[in-house]
């Protein structure tokens, strides 16, 4: 398994998840180093040589053809690639800059897309799967987050795109988690916000990363005939948005 994005947050909670079903990893980062080395000696220790990882850039297309080429010379094979890394901040209309553009539809949209045409022949060769993480405010966008959204959106759609175009030998699909953890170092996300947003979810309550964890391992092992769709994890929250 390939997970970009993987040595913290959500992602280290999918690497955990996935790896104590017997899962190997190539654990990718982009300056995460620390995080990353500690979930591989963990791994590690739990099963012996099942967790590696890889440093880049996925604004590099070049970079992506290699972590493709390197987890399959670390491993043997590649049947499983979950797009998960994210640039996640707001761009307010009148103040977009080239360079948020690029960042943010190169992480969330278009990283995904080169990653999986690189991955698609070796994953053809195992009936593998994609699983790409979305969003659930894709249907409705959050005001102040025009990239952000339309990325989020645009990889939606590459989802429903892959499914088509990779099927019958590799199934693709999406998990969109609503609130389930707060964004780091964001004064926007104080308690008033975060007491709102509860409020907004018919659970009353924010999820965990093992939710949407969870999500995405039934979707690589569990769902055979489930390709194209997105399973929003958020506690309802979208249909009180």
């Amino acid at each position: 398994m390939l997970i970009t994005g993987g040595a913290k947050r959500v992602g280290a909670a999918i690497c955990e998840l996935l790896h104590a079903g017997g899962a190997k990893l190539m654990i990718h980062y982009r300056t995460s180093a620390g995080e990353a080395r500690a979930l591989q000696s963990k791994l590690n220790l739990q099963q012996p040589q099942s967790a590696a990882i890889i440093q880049g850039d996925l604004l590099n297309v070049l970079m992506l053809t290699n972590l493709v080429q390197e987890t399959v010379a670390h491993f043997g094979r590649l049947d499983i690639l979950i797009n998960n890394a994210s640039s996640y901040y707001p761009t307010e209309v009148g103040e977009i800059s080239e360079h948020q553009w690029e960042d943010l539809a190169g992480t969330n949209l278009k990283a995904p897309l080169f990653l999986a045409q690189a991955a698609a022949p070796e994953l053809r060769k195992h009936q593998g799967c994609i699983v790409n993480i979305a969003d659930t405010h894709v249907e409705r966008p959050k005001k102040g987050y025009v990239v952000y959204s339309l990325a989020k959106a645009g990889l939606v759609t590459l989802t429903h795109s892959l499914a088509q175009e990779l099927g019958p030998e590799i199934r693709v699909n999406a998990v969109a988690p609503g609130p389930v953890m707060w964004p780091e170092d964001n004064p926007q996300f104080d308690e008033v916000y975060r007491q709102r947003v509860i409020s907004q979810t018919l659970l009353k309550r924010i999820g965990s990363p093992d939710d949407v964890a969870r999500a995405v391992r039934f979707l690589v092992q569990d769902a055979p005939f489930i390709t194209g769709q997105v399973i929003a994890v958020d506690g309802g929250r979208s249909l009180n948005l």
